[in-house]
């Protein structure tokens, strides 16, 4: 037999290592070579080796003996159910092992909610719906509760037996002895697949399951300031009894507007003028989201000159207020001019030299 290997060389640890510090490479170690994990054929001699150094190393008294005397110490004061704690003490090992392989060395019981299967609806919405919201009602085709027999999946009148292979519980266990400790493993229940019960008469018009495929009636809103993308109604996907319902997931598209472009909460809008106009100023009306708005061109205008409509844009979900919208002036340069318009602009042009 060989001998037995210094206790935090197993662990990869040193004498001036944290306690934490030892339960965390304790816990890596542990999860890398569990028999249940590592199938390789020395799997388990590893992880009796590495769960022997750790019962040692947690224990501030085992610890202290070890670095006194070295494994002579702990082999000649302490058995086996001393270091890992059985009929009491040595709780660091015993809670660190539940934390990581559950109880026992196994998990709790395999019966849980299942979840219903989500559904996806597309829409789309027009930069109005973007102001002001939008209130929606689909009928959706989905997997809905079974009416005759009230989603048990028994016939009427009939209930669910408790499964007798693992009594209800949902798993079975099986117990194993690796020399230093006795583990247990659970895996769900084969019989009942988990579900700790089983149907013996299944009803006629869900075959057992529960739920049929039906038409539901969905009320949701699609709220202002919308961006494209996916939104989520919740547990109205899929159903599923003594489960978790499915969501619904609204992908929205917002359609391109004929007029006005958004960016987050501004609007833009391209507005014509003639060269005239933005000369000499004027008074013109443009189109907003909430209808027609009269702005005042000032004399000289620049091309690309910006005014400013304010609290003339959306909301935005993801942010407070309203946006503005911005009035670009596009002026016009006609392309052709009569000979007296090309003579009252030379005139024009020698006045200003």
């Amino acid at each position: 037999m060989s001998a037995k290997r210094d206790y935090y060389e197993v662990l990869g640890v040193t004498k001036t290592s944290s306690s934490d510090e030892i339960k965390n490479q304790y816990r890596k170690l542990a999860l890398k070579f569990h028999p249940d994990r590592n199938q390789s054929k020395d799997a388990s001699e590893h992880f009796k080796e590495i769960s022997e150094a750790y019962a040692v190393l947690s224990d501030s008294e085992k610890k202290q003996t070890y670095d006194q005397h070295g494994h002579e110490g702990v082999d000649g004061r302490y058995s086996n159910d001393d270091i890992f704690g059985r009929g009491g003490g040595g709780g660091g090992f015993n809670d660190i092992f539940e934390s990581i392989f559950g109880r026992g060395g196994g998990g709790g019981g395999f019966t849980q909610q299942q979840r219903g299967s989500d559904l996806l609806y597309q829409t789309t919405v027009t930069l109005e719906d973007v102001l002001h919201g939008k209130k929606m009602e689909i009928n959706l085709q989905k997997q809905i509760k079974c009416d005759n027999c009230q989603g048990s999946g028994c016939k009427p009148g009939t209930n669910k037996k408790t499964c007798t292979t693992c009594n209800g519980q949902g798993e079975v266990r099986q117990t194993r002895n690796m020399g230093f400790a006795s583990f247990v493993t659970a895996a769900p229940c084969p019989t009942c697949r988990g579900q700790g019960s089983m149907i013996e008469t299944p009803c006629g018009n869900c075959k057992g399951q529960g739920r049929v495929k039906g038409t539901k009636k969905v009320d949701f809103e699609i709220p202002p300031g919308i961006d494209s993308g996916d939104y989520i109604v919740s547990n109205e996907g899929n159903e599923i009894p003594d489960g978790i319902n499915g969501d619904l997931v609204i992908r929205v598209k917002v359609q391109p507007h004929q007029y006005f472009n958004r960016d987050g909460k501004d609007i833009f809008y391209d507005q014509d003028i003639s060269m005239i106009d933005a000369a000499l100023g004027c008074e013109i009306i443009v189109p907003t989201l909430q209808g027609d708005e009269k702005i005042k061109v000032e004399s000289g205008s620049q091309p690309n000159t910006i005014i400013k409509l304010k609290g003339k844009g959306v909301s935005h979900i993801n942010s407070r207020g309203t946006g503005d919208q911005y009035v670009r002036m596009v002026v016009n340069i006609p392309k052709k001019l009569s000979k007296h318009q090309k003579n009252l602009l030379d005139e024009f042009q020698k006045t200003t030299d």
